[in-house]
């Protein structure tokens, strides 16, 4: 410890100084490791240093490292030494773990700079942009149903339970609905060319034909003079509205339907983007609507008027879901938040399973969601630990838009070898599942298009999955949103198409939930 005893020419011993600040009732001189509220010692200029005699000396006290080593005042200072501070609550982790980028800040800790950009997550534009245009979109719904039918909801010629428009103007809107989209076997063996308007408020109103009906830019003119195995002589001809696909994600069937759905989008939904960053939020959101569309546009029934962003929205749960068992000992209460997320599934599960909804969309969405999870989220814990090592930097570490972030992916461009250098073999396995499940998906994805426009293999037990075994009124749940042909009374009419049953207690054109 540096020298605190000099003397003047007299021989005197100057007086200890003192402190001007009253915050500070302590000796200056006392050891720089004791644990007090504050560590910043007060500079030299709020110390009072008495005078005898005509030289002025030095204050030789401990005031904490200098910014810089080679301008010390104390020659025996220890410049390598680690400033003490206060941790509240748990210590930060240590070790090769410490050096993790994927490690989770503790949420009691000191909040990080913010970072810059316009999808480091901190503002949910995602669910902003979502929510507005689905909004919107419905506000258009109700302004085109009350034009073509006289009222903003459907009341004829069945009251719709989710007060909302008519089936019909959702399928002229975009939502998905099979015969839009690709041949039918039903349809074209049996030559049917009336279908119903999109301002039908009668069960037996087929005066449009196929293209009135889809609208979105029409489909070309059905002439079936060929059978439903000589369809691929027939492509050009053929609907082909993909994009239906993708456009029911903006639709919704009533008040009820968008209500829940807005309600869990701007709680869980906001929460889940400021967690992953916007970017890929919006991947996880489209990615499985698409896929949950998709799925049941091969196995659902053919005639349901499917619409809405629940496929979506089971793909957020997915990844709240794993973001709750990836992070199980640091929650709060975790059995709560489990079985909260167990219950939205099992509401919306057994809704799937009524009459004309299509719980494929939601099963499709929610293992979408499940694989991207997989690959998107960081690492659980107790596999970053296994993985831990000290590479030279990390692609992946940080929010999308944060500067870091960009600089790494710049290293990783400009020597690519360096982000795989020095890792674990557990790593390598670990990022080996991830690839595997992303090209499995991928691969089911494809399949699955193809199946829908080419293939047409159908699954003879799936059903099970969209609809229970009751019948009423001595029609089958399961018989639902079929599409049944009908033939006019009148000689040599031709057939029209119906897509609900008669004496049904539900529409089969109830739009999915």
């Amino acid at each position: 410890m540096a020298a605190n005893d000099y003397y003047q020419n007299s021989g005197q011993r100057p007086a200890q100084p003192t402190y001007t600040n009253p915050s500070y009732d302590h000796s200056p001189a006392s050891s720089p490791f004791d644990d007090r509220n504050r560590y910043d010692y007060p500079s030299t200029a709020n110390l009072v240093h008495t005078q005898t005699g005509s030289s002025h000396h030095p204050d030789t006290s401990y005031h904490g490292a200098s910014p810089n080593p080679h301008q010390t005042s104390d020659p025996f200072a220890d410049q390598n030494a680690i400033p003490l501070k206060q941790h509240h609550g748990a210590m930060p982790p240590h070790g090769p773990y410490a050096a993790d980028p994927e490690a989770r800040r503790p949420s009691h800790a000191p909040s990080k700079k913010k970072q810059k950009g316009w999808f480091t997550g901190r503002v949910t534009w995602v669910v902003y942009f979502l929510t507005t245009v689905q909004v919107a979109v419905f506000v258009g719904e109700l302004i085109k149903n009350g034009i073509l039918t006289g009222s903003p909801i459907q009341t004829k010629p069945n009251f719709n339970i989710m007060i909302g428009p008519s089936p019909f103007v959702l399928i002229n809107m975009g939502a998905r609905y099979v015969p839009c989209m690709h041949y039918i076997e039903k349809v074209v063996n049996n030559s049917v060319v009336e279908w119903p308007c999109p301002d039908t408020t009668t069960l037996n109103d087929t005066r449009c034909n196929l293209n009135s009906l889809c609208g979105l830019g029409g489909v070309p003119t059905q002439k079936y003079d060929f059978t439903f195995d000589q369809r691929a002589e027939h492509k050009d001809m053929e609907p082909n509205q993909w994009y239906r696909f993708i456009t029911p994600i903006f639709l919704h069937a009533g008040l009820i339907h968008i209500g829940f759905n807005m309600l869990l989008q701007w709680t869980l939904g906001r929460d889940m983007e400021k967690e992953i960053g916007s970017l890929r939020f919006a991947v996880v959101y489209f990615s499985s609507g698409i896929f949950g569309f998709v799925l049941g546009g091969n196995y659902a029934a053919e005639g349901i008027t499917s619409v809405g962003a629940s496929g979506s929205l089971f793909g957020i749960l997915a990844l709240v879901l794993l973001d709750l068992l990836y992070n199980w000992r640091t929650r709060r209460s975790p059995v709560k938040d489990l079985m909260f997320l167990l219950l939205d599934f099992a509401i919306s599960f057994v809704l799937g399973l009524l009459p004309g909804l299509d719980n494929f969309s939601h099963i499709g969405g929610f293992l979408m969601g499940l694989v991207l999870g997989i690959c998107l989220l960081h690492s659980p814990p107790i596999i970053r630990a296994r993985i831990a090592s000290d590479p030279p930097y990390s692609s992946v570490a940080n929010a999308p838009g944060s500067a870091k972030a960009s600089n790494n992916v710049q290293k990783l461009l400009k020597e690519p070898v360096g982000f795989f250098k020095g890792r674990k073999p557990f790593w390598w396995a670990w990022w080996g599942v991830r690839a595997i499940a992303l090209l499995v998906t991928l691969i089911c994805f494809i399949l699955l298009l193809r199946n829908f426009y080419d293939w047409r293999n159908e699954c003879e037990w799936c059903y099970h999955l969209t609809c229970l075994p009751i019948t009423t009124n001595n029609v089958s749940w399961c018989d639902m949103g079929q599409i049944n042909i009908i033939t006019k009374n009148e000689s040599k009419a031709p057939p029209q198409i119906r897509s609900w049953l008669e004496p049904a207690p539900l529409p089969v054109l109830l739009p999915t939930f």
